[in-house]
C-alpha cells in the first residue's frame, strides 16, 4: 500500500512537472540572433551580436496579450557564407523563433530571405544595406539607410571636397561590395561628369596581394579611391597603396568603421575616410543617451575597447523594432510581429524609426568620420533629400 501510495505521488510530480514546462514554454519568446561571428566578417557581425546582448539585458522581458513573456536569444553563425548562410537560417525556423535579427553582410542576408519570408518569420536587419535585402520580401525589415543613399553620399563628400576624378575597387560576388561601388559610380559621374570614374577594379575573396589592380589604379592617378570591403581586405589595400606610393584619399563605406583596421593598417590608416550611421558624441534621442552610458560600461565587462561602433547601436535599434511591434500587436505570433511592423514607430539609438513599404528604414542623414591620430573622428553629417 506504501508503495503504492509513493507512486502514485511520484506520478503526480511527473504531470505537475510537465505541466509547469509547458506553462513556461509559452511564456518564453525567442528572438533568433542571425550573424556571422567566423568568417570573413566575423568581426562586424559580432559587433552587432553585442548590441543585441546589451538589448536583451535592458530589455529582458515583455508584457503582452495580458502575459508577461522572457525574451531569450538564440544565436546561429552564418559563418559570412551564403551557403552557410541558407543552413543557419533552416536551424532558426526549426527553433520557431518568433523573430530574426540580422544578418551583418547583405549577402548573407539576401541568401536566408525566402527562407524566413517561406516560414512567415519577420527579420530585422541591422546593417545589411544593399536594396535586394528587403525588395519583394514581405518578411525582411531594416533599420539602417540603403547603399544608393550611402554611395551618394561618399560621392558628394568626395566632390564637394576637390575630387574630380576616382577609382573603384569592389570584390566579386559580394553583393555589398559591388552594390554599394556601382551607387559610388553613378552618383559620382552625375556630379564630375561621364570620365570621372578613371578605373574600376574587382579582387577574389579571400585575396590577399592587391598589387595588379593598385598598379592600374596609380597609372590613372586618381583623386580618390573607393573601396567597400570587409574588415579583412581593408587593411591589406590600405597598406599595399600607401607602400606603393599611391597617395590619393582612401574612402569607403560602413564596414570599415571598426579599429582592428586601425590596428592593423597602423600609420597607414590616417586619413582613410569613411561612412557610417551613428556618432556617440552626438546622442539625438533619450534612448541614445541611456545606450551610450549603459553599452560603454557593458563593452568593458566584456573586454572589449569602450568605442561604440554604429553597427552595434543598429543592432540594438533591430531588438527595440522587434520589441516595439510585439507591443503594438499585443502578441509574440511572428504573422502578427511581422504586420505590426509596418506601423511600429519608435524613438532609437540612431534616431526616429519607421518604415517604408518596403520594409527600408526612412532615413536621410549619414555620418562621415576620417581616422585621425589612431582614432574615428566624427567630420559631419551628411543630409540627401
Amino acid at each position: 500500500m506504501r508503495k503504492s501510495s509513493i507512486l502514485v505521488f511520484v506520478l503526480m510530480l511527473v504531470v505537475l512537472f510537465a505541466a509547469f514546462s509547458t506553462v513556461a514554454a509559452q511564456d518564453v519568446v525567442t528572438i533568433g540572433v542571425f550573424q556571422p561571428q567566423t568568417g570573413e566578417n566575423g568581426g562586424g557581425g559580432f559587433q552587432e551580436v553585442l548590441g543585441t546582448r546589451y538589448a536583451n539585458t535592458v530589455y529582458p522581458t515583455i508584457e503582452v496579450g495580458g502575459k508577461t513573456y522572457t525574451i531569450q536569444l538564440y544565436e546561429v553563425d552564418n559563418k559570412s557564407d551564403k551557403t552557410e548562410a541558407v543552413t543557419a537560417a533552416q536551424n532558426l525556423v526549426s527553433k520557431n523563433v518568433n523573430a530574426v535579427i540580422g544578418s551583418y553582410g547583405s549577402g548573407v542576408s539576401i541568401a536566408a530571405g525566402a527562407i524566413f519570408e517561406e516560414a512567415q518569420i519577420p527579420a530585422m536587419g541591422a546593417s545589411c544595406t544593399n536594396p535586394q535585402v528587403t525588395l519583394g520580401n514581405d518578411y525582411y525589415f531594416r533599420v539602417a539607410f540603403l547603399d544608393p543613399f550611402q554611395g551618394t553620399v561618399m560621392a558628394n563628400y568626395a566632390f564637394q571636397n576637390g575630387a574630380k576624378t576616382a577609382a573603384v575597387i569592389t570584390q566579386l560576388g559580394d553583393d555589398y561590395s559591388s552594390g554599394l561601388g556601382k551607387f559610388f559610380v553613378d552618383a559620382f559621374v552625375k556630379l564630375a561628369g561621364e570620365k570621372a570614374v578613371v578605373s574600376q577594379e574587382q579582387f577574389q575573396t579571400n585575396q590577399t596581394d592587391f598589387k595588379a589592380i593598385l598598379g592600374n589604379i596609380k597609372a590613372t592617378n586618381p583623386d580618390v579611391i573607393f573601396a567597400p570591403s570587409s574588415i579583412t581586405t581593408a587593411p591589406l589595400i590600405i597598406k599595399q597603396a600607401r607602400e606603393m606610393g599611391i597617395t590619393a584619399k582612401i574612402m569607403a563605406g560602413d564596414t570599415w568603421e571598426n579599429v582592428t583596421i586601425i590596428e592593423n593598417a597602423g600609420k597607414d590608416a590616417e586619413g582613410v575616410v569613411l561612412s557610417t550611421f551613428y556618432d556617440e558624441a552626438d546622442p539625438s534621442t533619450e534612448e541614445s543617451a541611456k545606450f551610450v552610458e549603459g553599452f560603454k560600461k557593458y563593452l568593458v565587462e566584456n573586454n572589449q575597447p569602450d568605442i561604440i561602433p554604429a553597427v552595434s547601436a543598429l543592432s540594438y535599434d533591430a531588438y527595440l523594432a522587434i520589441y516595439n511591434a510585439m507591443k503594438l500587436a499585443d502578441s509574440v505570433d511572428p504573422v502578427a510581429i511581422r504586420d505590426a511592423l509596418v506601423n511600429t514607430e519608435f524613438d532609437g539609438v540612431t534616431g526616429h524609426i519607421f518604415f517604408d513599404e518596403n520594409g527600408d528604414a526612412v532615413k536621410n542623414m549619414a555620418v562621415i568620420k576620417v581616422i585621425e591620430n589612431g582614432e574615428f573622428k566624427f567630420l559631419q553629417n551628411v543630409t540627401i533629400e
